[in-house]
């Protein structure tokens, strides 16, 4: 068995799930402190910027980025600004810098940026030469710059209407940039504490769509994706589901292939004894399942100090602190949780596991969650999982097929967004398996 794997689940099964992208920071207001033009003057709410220059040559542009790079771990990021006043000329710009911009230039002239000007309507991808893009703006339009990883493009729009995409050619982190270049033009940003004129929000749903859509092309056999939730149920000791979904599907899918008839049939090893202790554990019925596995499979158990002995020690002392049998626990957790403690793979949990005895109310602290049901599950794939391997003809089955193909789907995933430079929405199954079913729930009606 892979030690840290059972591990891991028993101390984090029960914990919140957080987002990878729920603790990156965004951009909040314009950068005052590091490399401000002179050209500029910025308002008390770094919200806003005037040109105060005399914009005689190409080297006196008001450029100001924002504090904080644009946040890349998800599909797409945008900003807007408003133009309060275009001044003389109209020789405002956004779009996107690097750290090692030159404050003085418009972004989209200097190589590693890339610019949308008003006056000309061009698109400046790192040098002086623009290319046609969209419509020019002037004062009183609102103009949105954005980033979508996951095409690797910048995008721009134009009062709440998307002009356009170009390849995002940059590389590292990019800073959300304006200018502005002729008298008395002045300019809001709004990097989200006002809604935007663009529907954001939608053109992310339509980006997650097209994603979806395309996987949902994907022609998949319905004996093969049978084969795999069959696979499963086996692998992980349902017996009883396994029947009744065989019962259901036989007359109703085609039979499966030889190769995953002998998958499941290497699965079906011990299946009515796994669940059995699934059984017996889920119910917190701990002793019965020890006393079962040493008649059963005593070689499992022969090491008093083994992952599956400790998991299921701590799991009787955590039945005890359920049912508040609080000095039952403290004499058991003396005798069969004390020997693990100075075992570094172990002492962590058993310092967690006695934690429990503090609190008035235990489910409510932060080692609460050794009581929620998901720990009992943690515990009986442990069991499962060793019994398995016991298998003479297949010891290495600690994943059922579907969790391996998922390994695999998260690994390519994985391999992917690096090519893009590790930026875009981080693959996440749990995000993945969500959406998924709330699109089922709101196009069925059904949970």
């Amino acid at each position: 068995m892979n030690k840290s794997n059972f591990i891991h689940k028993f101390r984090h099964s029960a914990k919140p799930y957080k987002m990878e992208d729920e603790e990156e920071e965004s951009p909040t207001e314009l950068n005052t402190i590091n490399g401000l033009s002179s050209f500029v003057v910025i308002s008390p709410d770094k919200l806003s910027l005037k040109y105060t220059g005399v914009s005689q040559h190409g080297h006196d542009v008001g450029v100001v980025q924002a504090n904080k790079p644009a946040p890349c771990n998800r599909i797409a990021y945008y900003f807007e600004i408003y133009i309060k006043d275009a001044g003389v000329e109209g020789r405002v710009s956004i779009g996107f810098t690097t750290d090692s911009f030159r404050i003085a230039r418009h972004p989209g002239w200097e190589l590693n940026t890339c610019g949308y000007h008003g006056d000309d309507g061009l698109i400046y991808l790192g040098k002086r030469q623009g290319e046609a893009f969209g419509p020019t703006y002037t004062t009183g339009d609102t103009v949105g710059g954005g980033i979508n990883y996951d095409s690797q493009e910048f995008f721009f729009t134009v009062n709440g209407t998307l002009v356009g995409t170009v390849s995002k050619y940059i590389k590292g982190p990019l800073f959300p940039t304006v200018a502005v270049h002729s008298q008395n033009e002045e300019v809001t940003i709004n990097f989200g504490q006002e809604k935007f004129a663009f529907d954001f929000k939608g053109y992310e749903s339509a980006e997650r769509n097209k994603q979806q859509i395309a996987i949902e092309k994907i022609s998949i056999p319905s004996n093969m994706s049978l084969g795999l939730v069959k696979n499963y149920l086996l692998h992980y000791g349902y017996e009883e589901t396994f029947h009744a979904l065989d019962l259901a599907t036989n007359s109703t899918v085609p039979p499966i292939n030889g190769t995953q008839e002998d998958g499941i049939e290497d699965t079906s090893y011990a299946l009515h004894e796994r669940k059995n202790f699934r059984q017996l554990i889920g119910k917190g019925e701990i002793d019965a399942a020890l006393a079962k596995l040493r008649d059963c499979y005593p070689q499992l158990v022969q090491n008093d100090k083994s992952e599956v002995c400790f998991l299921l020690h701590c799991q009787k002392f955590i039945e005890l602190i359920r049912i508040g049998a609080l000095e039952e626990a403290v004499k058991y957790g003396r005798v069969e949780l004390a020997k693990f403690l100075g075992l570094a793979a172990f002492q962590v949990i058993v310092e967690d596991c006695f934690a429990l005895l503090v609190y008035e109310r235990p489910q409510e602290s932060n080692v609460g969650y050794f009581l929620e049901e998901s720990q009992r599950e943690v515990v009986a794939d442990a069991v499962n999982a060793a019994i398995l391997s016991t298998n003479p003809n297949n010891k290495n089955q600690l994943h059922s097929h579907l969790e391996t193909l998922l390994r695999q789907l998260t690994a390519g995933c994985l391999e992917l967004r690096s090519l893009n430079d590790g930026q875009g929405e981080a693959f996440s199954l749990h995000r993945l398996l969500t959406t998924t079913n709330w699109k089922r729930t709101k196009k069925t009606g059904k949970l």
